[in-house]
C-alpha cells in the first residue's frame, strides 16, 4: 500500500535491521526498567518528536498513525489512577478511588505506554520486512527456510483477505449466512473452507520451496544484500543520544520531582 511508503529516506531507513532491532530491543528493556515519572516523560517526549523527525512520513500521516496513543495512554493510566492504591486520597466513590499516588503512577504507565509504542512505530515505519529477514539471514545467521517461510505468510495474508471478501459475497449472492442462527454457523461458512484452502496453499508453498533447496545448510547467495555502513553508526548515534537526552533531561530539569513510582511491597 502506498499508504505505508515513506516520503523520504532517514539514516534509520538505510540502517541495517539486524543492528537495529537490537538497538530497539535495549531501548524496550530502558523503557520497562524506568520507574521514575519525570525520566518516562522525557522518554515519551523525544521518542515522539524522533517519531515525526525521522520516520520519513508526512507530520499529518505520522500523527494518524501515532493517533492511537492517545488511546493507549488512557487505557493504561485510567485503570491506574482510578483503582490504585495511595494514602492521600483525593476522591472516592464506591470501589473508585483517587489518591495522589495512584494519579502519579497512572501518569507514569501513560508516559511509558506512549515511549513503547513511538519506540515500536519508529521501528515498524523504518524497516521493512524483506530487509529484515535477508538482514537476520546474512548477519545473524537465521535458517533460510524460516526466514522465507516468514516472508511468504506475510505475502499470503492479502491472498487470504482476498478469499474472505470472495466468500462473504458468494454467500450474499446466494442468500446463505443471514437470520438468526447466521452467528451459530461461521464455522461452517468461513472457517473451515478458509482453513482448508490455506492449509492446500501453504503444502503447495512447502513443496516449491523445498524444491528451490530453501532448506539447504550450505552457503547461499542473496539477491538483496544486507551491508553494514556508516548510516549504521549514524542511526546508533540518533537512537542512544535521543535516550541519552530524556534522561539527562528528567535529571536535571524534572518537571514533577518525584521519586521511584513503583509500589511498596
Amino acid at each position: 500500500m502506498k499508504f505505508f511508503e515513506p516520503s523520504r529516506e532517514t539514516w534509520l531507513h538505510r540502517a541495517n535491521p539486524a543492528l537495529k532491532l537490537p538497538l530497539f530491543v535495549v531501548l524496550f528493556v530502558l523503557t520497562v526498567l524506568t520507574h521514575r515519572i519525570d525520566a518516562s516523560f522525557y522518554l515519551a517526549c523525544a521518542f515522539l518528536l524522533l517519531l515525526f523527525c525521522a520516520s520519513g512520513y508526512p507530520p499529518w500521516k505520522t500523527a494518524l498513525l501515532a493517533s492511537g496513543f492517545a488511546l493507549a495512554f488512557a487505557s493504561a493510566s485510567l485503570t491506574m489512577i482510578l483503582f490504585g492504591k495511595g494514602s492521600e486520597i483525593w476522591w472516592s466513590l464506591g470501589p473508585v478511588s483517587i489518591s495522589e499516588e495512584s494519579f502519579y503512577r497512572g501518569l507514569h504507565v501513560g508516559f511509558r505506554s506512549i515511549a513503547f509504542g513511538s519506540q515500536g512505530l519508529l521501528l515498524v515505519l523504518t524497516t521493512s520486512s524483506t530487509g529484515l529477514f535477508y538482514a537476520l539471514m546474512q548477519r545473524l545467521k537465521l535458517s533460510p527456510k524460516y526466514a522465507y517461510s516468514f516472508m511468504a505468510s506475510i505475502r499470503l495474508m492479502p491472498m487470504a483477505l482476498e478469499e474472505l471478501r470472495i466468500r462473504r459475497d458468494a454467500l450474499a449472492v446466494r442468500g446463505t449466512g443471514r437470520g438468526s442462527f447466521s452467528l451459530m454457523r461461521l464455522p461452517e461458512l468461513y472457517a473451515l473452507p478458509l482453513l482448508a484452502q490455506s492449509i492446500r496453499r501453504a503444502q503447495r508453498t512447502a513443496l516449491a520451496m523445498e524444491v528451490k533447496r530453501f532448506d539447504t545448510g550450505k552457503t547461499r547467495t542473496y539477491f538483496y544484500a544486507s551491508p553494514i555502513t556508516w548510516n549504521d553508526f549514524a542511526a546508533f548515534l540518533l537512537l542512544a543520544g535521543t535516550a541519552a537526552a530524556a534522561l539527562l533531561l528528567a535529571n536535571g530539569l524534572p518537571v514533577f520531582g518525584l521519586g521511584d513510582m513503583r509500589m511498596d511491597p
